[in-house]
């Protein structure tokens, strides 16, 4: 579980109650059935509406990887096991990586191992690699584009609810009591609208994109050192080449770990 991103939500809910409670609003006014099936049904019927099938499926699954907290190789790692692979084919020869693919925990650097071994050519590896990351990169723009897709719909269904409310409170201008807490209740589905999708959605799908910007780059560090192992690189060079693909944060880590 992503302790920060529960954080992120639980603090978003705290906000609102909390500013309510200070400025002397009936925190209860928030349980309005009525504004909850507006925005829920009404952000599925949306999302349904802009997506195909096989998209609106995988949204669970979208859900789990946004809140799985996963231990995955760092940009750092994933160097230090290129630089032993070169390091070993420098010393044994490239079919010596045969005996040390298995081992390998990350899909994509042993794909682009392997097709090393079986000595396929240097621009047929990069095309093959390149393309799966494409289409990894597509697949996560589209899980991005749906939450993107609910949270600029949220906020205008807000408004939707807020004159159902109003057309409802103007059908009762003769009691004013019931008046008054009808039109408190019809800007109970802007404030949904506006906090799920300015809150929630919209995060979610910023997320989401730092999440692919990450295992996209991931994936071209891994596609250079394929290629420069292959190309019986020196180790070093192979080292300081994937290392200035790193961000300056990370390469001054690095420089502090060997000092």
């Amino acid at each position: 579980m992503d302790i920060f991103l529960m954080i992120g939500i639980i603090m978003g809910f705290f906000s609102v109650i909390v500013g309510m409670i200070v400025k002397g609003a009936d925190v209860s006014v928030l349980l309005n059935p009525a504004a909850a099936i507006i925005i829920i049904v009404g952000l599925v019927a949306a999302t349904i509406n802009s997506f195909p099938k096989k998209d609106i499926l995988r949204i669970p699954k979208i859900i789990g990887a946004l809140f799985r907290d996963e231990e995955n190789e760092t940009s750092l790692q994933i160097i230090q096991t290129i630089i032993e692979m070169a390091q070993q084919v420098r010393k044994s020869g490239i079919l010596s990586l045969e005996s040390s693919l298995q081992e390998l925990k990350n899909p994509f650097l042993k794909k682009g191992l392997e097709m090393v071994v079986d000595g396929m050519d240097p621009d047929q590896i990069q095309e093959i690699l390149e393309i799966e990351t494409e289409n990894l990169e597509i697949r996560h723009r589209n899980a991005s584009t749906i939450f993107k897709t609910a949270g600029s719909t949220s906020p205008t269904l807000g408004v939707l609810g807020a004159v159902i409310g109003l057309i409802g409170a103007l059908g009762n201008l003769d009691d004013v009591d019931a008046l008054g807490h009808m039109i408190s209740a019809a800007f109970v589905a802007t404030l949904y609208g506006i906090f799920f999708g300015y809150v929630i959605l919209m995060p979610f799908s910023s997320r989401l994109d730092r999440k692919s910007q990450e295992e996209v780059h991931k994936n071209e560090i891994i596609i250079e050192g394929v290629l420069a192992i292959q190309a019986g690189n020196n180790p070093k060079t192979i080292e300081r080449r994937l290392i200035g693909m790193l961000d300056p944060k990370e390469q001054k880590n690095l420089s502090n770990q060997k000092s």
